[in-house]
């Protein structure tokens, strides 16, 4: 049975969301579920807690700190200022204190600290260090799946300090000594041997992409084509397996069809690499993520494509835009003339500049549209060749397809953007209740477009963020159905069969 819980209220004004008067522990029974022996092992983790944990899960922290200089500087130089203590969304939509981003540091920090540094080991209480038990155990596995690493906290904090390399770490500690998470690491184990985050084979995958050409050549009158494997085409994307069955994702993808046809382009995806996200990095594996970017670079090669376009998934473009060079790279095998990685926005937003589409604003006339800057994009990624590109392209490619585009409140966009509540590995209805009042920030925002501009449709480029938005959305009763793709906005606006 779900488990019963009271949604946040709304208010009148984007104002009022502010510092909640906390409630001590209201969220310390909400954990995920504990990944079995089949879900861990494929991925190179323990079946179940190994014995001496505790020694194991300090000697791993070590590790961890010892090869990274800024997770050490993230543990040393917190001076408590308070400056994040109200940015996280999970802390103003549950008031549990432990969510406040230095709270939840500081369930790592404080075994950082008794076991790593001298006041610690010799004066453990004047400085807040304690041993590693199944308290703290405990604590992590609730608290650090409570925070969707969506890196708010480091826009405001004055040193700088990233939440979501603590969350990481810590995450990566639990796997390393047995006690991980159902559902990332599931997923990740369907990617290795299928190829995506589904666990949909090559022939299901073929079969789906055949219906989708007939239902869309149905609905246009074009034969826009969903290529698989093709060998020499110009282009392979990548895009989250949520694009081939799922609303609305899959009217994305339909999109991205309608764009190569119209341009000319010659594309394919993969059947051995169909998946664009990368869970590894919401539980800080850096040997997964590796494995998994490997897969992505190896069906390039194979089918001798000049270029790699990233769909719209925001933990999927941080990835390949962060790490991929450094990951897999370099990727001197493609065409030098375009940009490796590329997301897709950034290819129609060129092609849109350079003519090569004809839009039809007035096709999306029935919307008005707000945008949802979606955090890896916004806080750990860019686009184009300008600063903050992540914020404009997306933007300017939907006043190019609608005439009615409305901006949610300044503070709650751009680098300032509030998550959706269901990234970083938590969307799953064991944590139903953190998703849904932890996306109360970005509804609030949201109810101010819709009492002053009647907003009805709002358009992000996540996979995640349209999927918690469809548990979301009711819950705060807006229409599920207001959540939608860019690409989906920019495909009804397109005119088959035109060329300027």
């Amino acid at each position: 049975m779900a488990a019963k819980f009271d949604t946040p209220k709304l208010f009148e004004n984007i104002e009022i969301i502010d510092t909640p008067k906390y409630e001590a522990d209201t969220m310390a029974h909400s954990s995920p579920f504990v990944a079995k022996a089949k879900h861990n092992e494929p991925i190179g983790f323990p079946g179940e807690l190994v014995d001496n944990w505790e020694e194991k899960a300090v000697f791993r922290l070590g590790e961890l700190v010892d090869g990274s200089r800024a997770l050490r500087t993230f543990l040393d130089s917190c001076v408590k200022c308070g400056a994040c203590a109200d940015k996280c969304h999970y802390f103003l939509g549950t008031k549990d204190p432990k969510n406040m981003p230095v709270a939840r540091q500081d369930l790592l920090r404080s075994i950082y600290r008794r076991y790593y540094t001298f006041a610690g080991k010799y004066f453990p209480k004047l400085v807040g260090a304690r041993d590693m038990d199944k308290s703290v155990m405990d604590e992590w596995y609730s608290y650090f799946h409570q925070c969707s690493q969506c890196r708010r906290c480091s826009v405001f904090c004055p040193y700088g300090i990233d939440t979501a390399e603590i969350s990481m770490a810590a995450r990566d500690i639990m796997d390393t000594v047995g006690k991980g998470q159902k559902y990332s690491n599931e997923i990740l184990g369907k990617l290795h041997t299928i190829g995506n985050n589904l666990g949909l084979p090559e022939k299901a995958l073929a079969n789906t992409l055949e219906e989708l050409e007939e239902e869309v050549e149905e609905d246009t009158g074009f034969a826009v084509k969903f290529p698989l494997d093709v060998k020499g085409a110009d282009v392979l994307l990548i895009t989250p397996s949520a694009d081939f069955f799922a609303e609305p994702h899959i009217d994305g993808l339909i999109g991205y069809g309608k764009v190569f046809h119209q341009a000319g382009i010659s594309w394919t995806l993969s059947s051995y690499a169909s998946e664009a996200a990368n869970f590894s990095m919401f539980i800080g594996s850096s040997d997964n993520l590796k494995k998994v970017a490997e897969r992505i670079r190896d069906a390039a090669r194979e089918l001798g494509v000049k270029r790699i376009i990233v769909g719209e998934c925001g933990h999927a473009w941080r990835v390949a835009y962060s790490f991929w060079n450094t990951l897999v790279g370099p990727f001197d095998f493609l065409d030098p003339r375009y940009p490796a990685p590329q997301h897709i926005v950034e290819f129609t937003h060129d092609l849109i500049q350079r003519g090569g589409l004809n839009l039809d604003k007035e096709a999306n006339d029935h919307r008005r549209i707000t945008f949802h800057d979606s955090c890896n994009v916004a806080r750990a990624s860019r686009m184009g060749n300008i600063p903050g590109g992540q914020f404009i392209l997306p933007r300017e490619l939907i006043t190019a397809s609608a005439n009615n585009f409305f901006d949610m409140s300044p503070e709650t966009i751009h680098e300032n953007t509030f998550c959706c509540g269901g990234g970083g590995g938590l969307l799953t209805d064991d944590l139903l209740e953190l998703r849904i009042k932890g996306a109360m920030p970005r509804m609030q925002a949201l109810k101010q477009v819709v009492d002053e501009h009647q907003v009805n449709t709002m358009v992000a480029i996540c996979a995640i963020c349209k999927a918690q938005f469809n548990k979301a959305l009711p819950a705060y009763q807006f229409p599920m159905s207001m959540i939608t793709s860019l690409h989906h906005v920019v495909g009804d606006a397109i005119q088959l069969g035109t060329k300027d």
